[in-house]
């Protein structure tokens, strides 16, 4: 792997592979009695998030803790950032207190890419989302929940997405997740199909290595896992369509659409959902949506990301079992 995870397209089939195969060893501390790990004992890990986050911000922090580092959380607001102070002189901030590892989240496309080769800090730089650009640990754990779900067509632990059929449905324009989405499902092996009303495309989409399609129902029947992508307003400064009702109407998912697809199919979310817009409660609750593992498998997927950025060559889970640790302790 590379020293820092800016973008998908950083990682190679092997590298992601390696990746997923870690979080599927380290998914099974969650089930331990005490889920830490000594790994990353004396490291340090900021998260420097300038944006608004819930899932990803928790996600990450619960990650670089699981495996014993101390983190630091900066949010902008309320900071030296909020008086009109520079990425750099934060850089150097954070520098001078010791981070091993930046975990940044930025409104600007490009700002952690900028982090990564500036100079400014000496740790390893990791994108938890950067503008509208790209959003590489969410790709990495939508690939770890498509391989467990998807496993008994031959995917799962050591393997990839080779000829599954993923389906990314929304704002592509604004997506950064469907930007990573894209790039790292097509490294795995999959067949990735785009699907948004014209105004939501993006300018140049013909050259992703993915599909390209304006009518939902015509892919669902053909989908292995369909995402549905938030329509993010907040980046909107236009009307992209009519009315929300005519977008659900179009591209929404609800439980007739899902009907229509094969059954072992499933729904994906990244998060948050517009509920009865892109997405109706009847999917979103619904045991083919997988939303909450998600969320689960991220912590996993990340504390994977973390060890093997920073963890050295020691393996990411003991051997010991909880018997042997007992006897050691009462010993």
């Amino acid at each position: 792997m590379k020293r820092h995870l800016i973008s998908a397209t950083d990682l190679t089939r092997d590298d992601a592979v390696l990746i997923l195969d870690t979080a599927e060893e380290l998914a099974r501390v969650a089930d331990r009695p005490i889920k830490k790990l000594p790994t990353l004992r004396g490291r340090t890990v900021v998260n420097l998030f300038f944006e608004d986050s819930t899932r990803t911000r928790i996600s990450f922090e619960a990650a670089a803790k699981r495996l014993s580092a101390d983190v630091i959380n900066f949010s902008a607001k309320g900071s030296s950032v909020s008086k009109g102070e520079s990425l750099k002189d934060t850089a150097l901030t954070l520098e001078a207190m010791g981070a091993d590892a930046v975990v940044i989240r930025h409104h600007d496309s490009g700002a952690p890419h900028r982090l990564a080769t500036s100079g400014w800090i000496g740790g390893c730089v990791v994108n938890a989302g950067d503008g509208t650009h790209e959003h590489p640990t969410q790709a990495l754990l939508d690939a770890f929940t498509l391989r467990r779900r998807l496993s008994a067509g031959g995917a799962g632990r050591g393997g990839d997405l080779a000829g599954r059929r993923i389906t990314i449905v929304g704002d592509i324009l604004h997506s950064r997740v469907a930007r990573s989405g894209v790039q790292l499902f097509t490294t795995l092996g999959a067949e990735v199909t785009v699907v948004a009303p014209p105004t939501l495309m993006p300018i140049g989409v013909e050259r992703w290595p993915c599909a390209v399609d304006y009518q939902l129902d015509a892919v669902l029947p053909k989908s292995d896992a369909v995402m549905m992508l938030r329509v993010q307003r907040e980046r909107m400064n236009a009307a992209y369509f009519p009315t929300e009702r005519e977008y659900a109407r179009r591209y929404g998912l609800d439980g007739a659409r899902m009907a229509r697809m094969p059954e072992h199919a499933i729904v994906m979310h990244p998060g948050p959902m517009n509920r009865g817009m892109e997405i109706t409660a009847e999917v979103a609750d619904s045991p083919r949506c997988t939303a909450v593992e998600q969320v689960a498998g991220g912590v996993s997927v990340r504390m994977a990301v973390l060890y093997l950025l920073l963890g050295g060559a020691e393996p990411a889970v003991t051997t010991r079992t909880a018997e042997t640790r007992t006897a050691e302790e009462g010993a």
